[in-house]
């Protein structure tokens, strides 16, 4: 079995930066890692990747041969991979022995509507590789209620156009406040609690009130799937780092391979039944990072579902 991570997500979610840290990290545990870069348009990489799509097709050349635009170009280039996926398989028999950090394109479009990343995911699943998507989101978007119900919905998308091993992520938890204090306590955003509250922030909005009965709609589809979570993410914190990698190899089975430097029964049980307090999993963010008190001074006390 060859494990690894899809690392996918937005524009600016950092992506790079987080394939970066966790192969320095993963290294730190005494794993054999390689980074495999998928985003044709990525030509500025902090790590040196094991597989390159840039050495098969590039978006600039795309763009100036086929004179099509940035998104389009990518689009292209995705559509020639999936295409030409016997060449990406025939580079990853040189890494077969490593842990996989797939460094994906941030054009949210290839997740929620193009068929092209989800055709070369399955024939990857197909070929033996056990594969968990890391979804990344910037965590700021908390700050906003409406840009976290898109969020919410461009994550759920996610998750049922890839049909594969999921996790999301608030990315840079660091810098959460950065564009404002949060309404809610910080467990509202990760465990995705009473979205009804949410939707009353919306309706307090003059410009989103006639929206509302769209809203409650977008909200009760998030919520009759009950599949969105996230955990929290600072590059800066290996606690962060641990959690998340460990979440991800829940997730893709690794951590009941035969191989980890370190695997054994307690190990594997602890991870299996999830032992941390759900408290604990946002302790240290909130502690460091992010005010106790909401804009109404009060808090907000989670109710559960």
């Amino acid at each position: 079995m060859i494990y690894g991570q899809l690392v996918i997500g937005p524009p600016g979610s950092g992506k790079t930066t987080y394939c970066h840290a966790m192969s320095e990290y993963l290294q730190g545990l005494g794993r054999k890692v390689a980074i495999v870069n998928l985003d044709p348009a990525n030509d500025v990489l902090p790590y040196k990747p094991s597989v390159d799509v840039s050495h098969l097709i590039t978006v600039e050349n795309v763009m100036e041969h086929i004179k099509l635009g940035p998104n389009g170009g990518l689009i292209y280039c995705m559509e020639f991979l999936e295409k030409k996926v016997d060449w990406l398989l025939d580079e990853l028999q040189k890494v077969k022995d490593c842990y996989l950090l797939f460094d994906c394109p941030g054009q949210v479009e290839l997740y929620t509507h193009n068929q092209s990343v989800q055709k070369i995911v399955s024939t990857l699943l197909k070929s033996g590789f056990m594969l968990s998507a890391v979804h990344l989101v910037d965590s700021h978007y908390c700050c906003d209620p409406a840009k976290f119900m898109a969020v919410l919905l461009t994550s759920l998308s996610t998750m049922l156009q890839l049909e594969m091993p999921h996790i999301n992520v608030l990315s840079k938890a660091d810098l959460i406040e950065k564009h404002g204090k949060l309404h809610f306590n910080l467990d509202f955003y990760t465990d995705v609690l009473d979205l009804e509250e949410l939707v009353s922030l919306l309706s307090d909005d003059p410009f989103l009130v006639k929206y509302k009965k769209l809203n409650v709609a977008l909200k009760e589809l998030v919520e009759s799937y009950n599949l969105v979570s996230f955990h929290l993410l600072s590059i800066k914190s290996k606690e962060c780092m641990s959690k998340v990698l460990q979440a991800a190899d829940k997730a893709n089975g690794y951590v009941f391979g035969v191989n980890e430097e370190n695997r054994n029964i307690q190990n594997m049980l602890s991870c299996a039944m999830s032992a941390d307090f759900e408290d604990a999993k946002i302790a240290d963010i909130r502690e460091k990072y992010v005010s106790m008190d909401t804009e109404s001074g009060q808090g907000y006390i989670s109710q559960g579902r």
